[in-house]
Order: structure tokens, then sequence, then C-alpha cells
């Protein structure tokens, strides 16, 4: 009779992990290293995955690799998901600058 280890040891070995997953994990662990030191709640990855969820897997090598030279990770991050949301509007005539 074998050992019942031996057979979870196959069970556990077969989980689904994809190149997006492992990136969106390396996002979780770059964006929440930040976010503790900062006394911010850290991002799970269900929430990352539903950020991210409209940008293809392409997109997402080419933001590690720029958000990976940038000087601030996070900043940089949350810049390029949404660039809008940062650029100044002059508040006269609404137009941005």
């Amino acid at each position: 009779m074998k050992h019942i280890g031996s057979q979870l040891k196959k069970t556990l070995s077969k989980t689904k992990e994809t190149e997006r997953g492992e990136i969106m994990k390396y996002f979780c662990d770059r964006l929440n290293a930040a976010r503790l030191g900062g006394g911010l709640p850290p991002i799970s990855m269900g929430r990352m995955g539903k950020m991210l969820q409209q940008i293809p897997t392409k997109d997402l090598y080419y933001i590690k690799k720029v958000c990976d030279e940038a000087q601030n990770f996070s900043k940089k991050f949350w810049y390029l998901l949404n660039p809008e949301k940062y650029e100044k509007k002059d508040t006269i005539s609404g137009r941005k600058k």
C-alpha cells in the first residue's frame, strides 16, 4: 500500500501556471512591497486580474520592462494603466497641458 503523501504530491504539482499569472504575481509582489511600506493594504491576485483583464499579455511584458527601468516602479505602473488620470489639465479651458 502506498503512502497518502506520495499521492498528494502528484495532485499538487498539476497546478495551472500560466505566463500571465506569473506576470500578475510579479506585479503584485513589487507593488505590495511599496504599499505595505506606505501603510496601504496589499493588492490581491483577484484585484490585479480585474485591473489587467483588458490588457493583452504582450503589453504586460512591455509594462514590466518599462516599470523595471523606471526609478519608481509603483508610480510608473499606475501611470501606464491610466495616463489620463495623471496628466495635468488647464483649469480655465479644460485642455491638457
